[in-house]
């Protein structure tokens, strides 16, 4: 069987924040790296592809990608969280989304930049901005 790139990637990414390879650890890492926007765990699923994991692996592997910091949750559609690579963010900001209000695709808008928000209010502390823009895509405008 013939190695890709992606794989040795994957396998440096777990080893870097010392997490066990698995099978469903590589694959589930290799599904969002090529994914072109932030994915919910049964849209994971179905990417798997014939491999069957059951919800409650794939959730807690989402989960340990999380605190390692790999992935991150993006925002929450419809009841359900949507996941992504963190490799686009920073620790104190994830790239804008885009969702069409009219096909309800969201796009990520790697390379745009934000100024961080400041709180009007004290005692805030403000350590993460994710903003989620809504309106129309090319195709719906």
């Amino acid at each position: 069987m013939k190695k890709h790139k992606s794989d040795s990637n994957v396998r440096k990414m777990l080893k870097t924040v010392k997490l066990y390879r698995t099978g469903c650890r590589e694959s589930i890492l290799k599904v969002l790296l090529t994914a072109k926007k932030p994915l919910s765990q049964k849209q994971i699923s179905k990417r798997l592809d014939k491999k069957r994991f059951n919800k409650v692996t794939i959730y807690r592997t989402l989960e340990s990608f999380c605190e390692a910091g790999l992935v991150h949750k993006a925002f929450m559609q419809k009841r359900a969280w949507h996941f992504e690579s963190a490799q686009d963010c920073s620790e104190t900001q994830c790239h804008p989304h885009f969702t069409c209000t009219s096909c309800g695709h969201t796009h990520c808008l790697i390379g745009m930049k934000l100024p961080m928000a400041k709180s009007p209010h004290k005692g805030f502390i403000i350590r993460r901005q994710q903003v989620r823009l809504e309106g129309l895509c090319p195709a719906c405008a």
